[in-house]
This record gives C-alpha cells, structure tokens and sequence, in this order.
C-alpha cells in the first residue's frame, strides 16, 4: 500500500467501504500476487494499480456506482459478462461496477480473475487496436474550415492522433450546424496553440 494514496481510501465518501474492500482484493489476492505485484499509484486523482510501470486497473466513484477500471479491458476474456464500455467511444477501457459492498464481496472470486488475466494480458505485451483518426467521423464544417484556412489545416495535421480524435469527436457530437460550427470556431485557436481540447 502506498502511502501517498491512503487519503483516497480515508476520505468520508459513499463508495468508502467499498473502495477499502476493492484495495484489498487488488493488493492483498494470493491469486493476483500470484501472476504479479501490482504497484499502488495516484494517477489522476485515484488510486491506480501498475504492473512493471504500466496501468493495469484503477478504482473510481461515480454518483450512481464505483468500480474498477480495466485500462485494457478491450482484451480481456468476459465469461461473466461483467464489462462494461463507458461510452461507444471507449476504446480500450472496459469497467466492473458495483453499487454495493456485498455485491463486491460476492464477486470477489471473479474480480481477482479479471485482475489477473489484466496483469497476463500486460505481461504479453498485448495492445488494443485503436480506431485510425481517418476512420473517425470527419464533420463537414470542419473539413470546409480546413480546406479554406491552410494554416489550421497544417496545425491540426501536427497535432497527436489523441488531439486530433479529441477534436473531431467534440466537434461531431452536436446535431445542429450552427453549434458544431461555434465549437469549431472557438477551437481554431487552440489548434493553432498545438494543443488538444483538454488542454
């Protein structure tokens, strides 16, 4: 258990027992140390669990569930049908929720399997196939701002795969012209700053 991570399990919250619990079957499974140590970290503000430095799993909270995160959840084998993909545009990820602490312990067999075949399938060096950016949809005022303005043009092109995805699936999700239009004219500036949408 890392220290620096004991505040996440500490704090007053609704999921508190049950992340406590998630923590011990992650780091205390003879199963999971059987496959491999999983390291304890504080990656985006939750408790994130390494093998050999690379994201295995992480647990989180939400109003209506909490869960484990799988980051490569894509691969895994799911004979109980227990992953969910967060959004159709989850890619990689897949998570487990529960709503309760018995829930939880109930599954707890199951869940240390999962975990393991998350450590087998990074030992493996085993990778989700991503969607290209050009399989992405590309939104017609987005592509007339690109054809008319080549310094946007070039500066999205520079841009990471992971930027380029951000913008066109942000740029995408309204339905009326006009609003995907004011996002796009609100981003320009940022891609010509090289930066992504989050950033």
């Amino acid at each position: 258990m890392n220290p620096k991570v004991d505040f996440f399990f500490d704090k007053d919250s609704q999921w508190q027992k049950e992340y406590q619990k998630l923590r011990t079957i992650v780091l205390d499974s003879p199963a999971i140390q059987q496959v491999g140590q999983l390291t304890e970290e504080l990656k985006w503000g939750v408790p994130c669990y390494c093998y050999n430095e690379a994201n295995v799993v992480l647990i989180h909270g939400f109003k209506d569930y909490c869960a484990l995160l799988f980051h490569k959840g894509a691969l895994l084998n799911d004979p109980h049908d227990m992953l969910i993909q967060q959004t159709k545009n989850v890619q990689a990820a897949r998570q487990i929720r529960f709503t309760s602490l018995d829930e939880i312990i109930e599954m707890e067999p199951r869940l240390a399997t999962y975990i393991t075949d998350a450590i087998e399938v990074e030992k493996s060096g085993l990778k989700v196939e991503l969607k290209k950016t050009a399989e992405f949809n590309m939104p017609e005022e987005f592509q007339k701002v690109l054809d008319e303005n080549p310094d946007v043009n070039v500066a999205f092109e520079n841009l990471t795969p992971g930027r380029q995805r951000g913008y066109l699936l942000h740029f995408s999700q309204p339905k009326q012209a006009k609003t995907r239009e004011a996002r796009i004219e609100k981003a320009i500036p940022h891609i010509l700053n090289g930066k992504g949408i989050n950033d």
